[in-house]
């Protein structure tokens, strides 16, 4: 009897020992599973930094506050497919939290929804891309990496062997890999959730990055594939022997005079969320907006290139062209981790799932970021998810300041 005891209580502290030791796994686990749940979402968006690992971005030691233009009201109305829409219901509608229009580099426009505030760290999901373009473009321009139609594997040998051997870094810019993979979030099962779930667990994301094969040749077919951004965050800390937190610190977060805290998720291993982990303030997700808008040039400096800009934005091969396109998986077309719609008036975005969105006109010289908790955002029936629809909402505010 007395040994009997002394093996259940044994067996009871290695429950407890492993109980302590799995449940921020499990936390995390049961996190991901209900992390889209309408009476979540909006709370777990501004609170990722509560339940994952992160590395944190300071505020900058010379902060830039915009200035505040001549405020606006928004349009009334805006029409989709020849019906008008109510703006402020579809802000409602798609569940904004913040939404920021910024003229001529100014503020004209700015509110918060649903308990968020200008000082809200939200994430960015794959608004992130976008900043990351911009670090490998300085990247380059530091001569850190020689040139983008190197074979991504000269930098990264782990990749040696997997489908991301002999893919030139430019069609990874371009979401044009080549690489199998199902960014469906609907699906439970889809390469995107899978991945979700190997993090939860603490993977490792180069590890997974590694464990991709290809379907098709590289730069023939744009086929949007979130763990290209994990492999140009993979280039770039290998290249400037800084992680993505350190190198953005000092290359974009400080010159750009970002006002408050920020952080990437990172995995297990210390190695950033670079697809679309990036948690930052409305104001401050809008700097790389006006950065681009003005090509690259901010406060008397160029900080991102402005051939890097030019590329980053215009789609150069058949498969990267707007519209219909059956070499592409997209109406929008794709450049350098930036989105390009159809348009006579240069228009493109960073977007993220569940609309997240930097919209950028430079004939109308507007930029306007929308954060947002969706939790439709995965019924393309429903009119607030749709990308078109955004556009036309972007569009009907940024056609305001014409003429």
């Amino acid at each position: 009897m007395k040994k009997l005891k002394i093996f259940l209580l044994g067996l009871l502290l290695l429950i407890l020992m492993g109980g302590i030791l799995f449940y921020p796994k499990l936390k995390r686990i049961n996190h991901v599973l209900h992390l889209f749940d309408e009476d979540k979402i909006v709370e777990n968006f501004r609170t990722l930094g509560e339940v994952y690992p992160k590395s944190e971005l300071k505020p900058s030691p010379h902060p830039t506050i915009y200035s505040q233009g001549t405020r606006i009201d928004l349009p009334a109305t805006f029409l989709y497919e020849g019906k008008s829409y109510n703006i402020q219901k579809f802000i409602e509608d798609s569940r904004t939290t913040g939404l920021l229009v910024l003229q001529n580099d100014s503020i004209v426009f700015e509110k918060y929804y649903l308990e968020n505030t200008p000082t809200t760290k939200n994430i960015s999901w794959s608004m992130a891309k976008s900043f990351i373009s911009a670090l490998i473009g300085i990247a380059v321009e530091e001569g850190h990496i020689k040139n983008v139609m190197q074979p991504v594997d000269e930098y990264l040998p782990s990749l040696k062997g997997s489908g991301y051997e002999g893919v030139p870094i430019k069609h990874i810019l371009q979401m044009s890999s080549g690489i199998k993979f199902n960014e469906d979030y609907a699906d439970f099962y889809s390469d995107i959730n899978r991945w979700g779930r190997a993090f939860a667990f603490g993977q490792s994301q180069n590890e997974f990055a590694a464990s991709l094969k290809n379907e098709r040749p590289s730069g023939t077919y744009n086929h949007y594939v979130s763990m290209d951004t994990h492999v140009l965050g993979m280039l770039l800390t290998k290249a400037t022997s800084q992680s993505i937190t350190e190198y953005m610190q000092e290359k974009l977060w400080n010159p750009l005079g970002m006002e408050h805290e920020a952080y990437w998720i990172t995995d297990d291993s210390g190695m950033e969320v670079a697809l679309g982990g990036l948690n930052a303030t409305l104001r401050d997700f809008a700097k790389i907006g006006t950065l681009y808008l003005n090509n690259g040039y901010w406060r008397n400096q160029q900080i991102v290139p402005k051939e890097w800009i030019k590329a980053s934005i215009t789609p150069d091969a058949p498969h990267l062209m707007p519209g219909e396109n059956e070499l592409s998986g997209h109406v929008l077309g794709y450049g350098y981790q930036w989105w390009i719609p159809e348009s006579k008036e240069g228009e493109y975005l960073a977007m993220g799932v569940y609309n997240q969105n930097i919209y950028i006109n430079p004939t109308t010289r507007t930029v306007i970021v929308k954060l947002s908790a969706n939790h439709q955002f995965n019924d393309k029936d429903y009119i607030p998810s749709r990308i078109d629809s955004i556009l036309e909402f972007f569009r009907v505010i940024a056609h305001s300041f014409k003429g």
